[in-house]
């Protein structure tokens, strides 16, 4: 299930309704809560003051495009580029200057292990800057 196809109005037995829950949070964090935890202190770090739940709801949206954009392009600068560009369909979820912010954390967590070592917030930053560098290039 999608983040986007999550209803308060669902017809769906309280049973399918946990079964697609629990299949979401393995695809969202397949390490479990050692990742998530590992995740919100980074996005802590990065955005201090922020909230966590707000920001796990733009870093997964990001992680559903990318998956998205693999899926159609395969993996590497396609999908990586088909990401960037389209930023400015979901403005209303993740504000512009925050985007590459959110792929740099993607493609951080696409990389981890079980050990769920992420980079530090200031490589998240590197890296992001790194990405509105190439996307200015084009």
């Amino acid at each position: 299930m999608a983040l986007g196809e999550m209803s308060m109005f669902s017809w769906k037995s309280r049973a399918t309704q946990e079964k697609e829950q629990e299949e979401y949070a393995i695809w969202a964090f397949p390490y479990g809560q050692s990742q998530r935890d590992n995740l919100e202190a980074l996005l802590q770090a990065i955005y201090p003051g922020g909230s966590i739940a707000i920001s796990l709801i733009q870093f997964l949206t990001c992680k559903e495009l990318y998956e998205g954009e693999i899926k159609k392009t395969g993996p590497g600068d396609k999908a990586l580029n088909a990401l960037i560009n389209i930023q400015k369909d979901y403005k209303h979820i993740i504000k512009k200057k925050d985007m590459t912010t959110y792929i740099a954390l993607v493609l951080a967590d696409a990389d981890i292990d079980e050990r769920c070592q992420y980079p530090t917030a200031d490589e998240i930053r590197a890296r992001a800057r790194e990405l509105e560098s190439a996307r200015n290039r084009k």
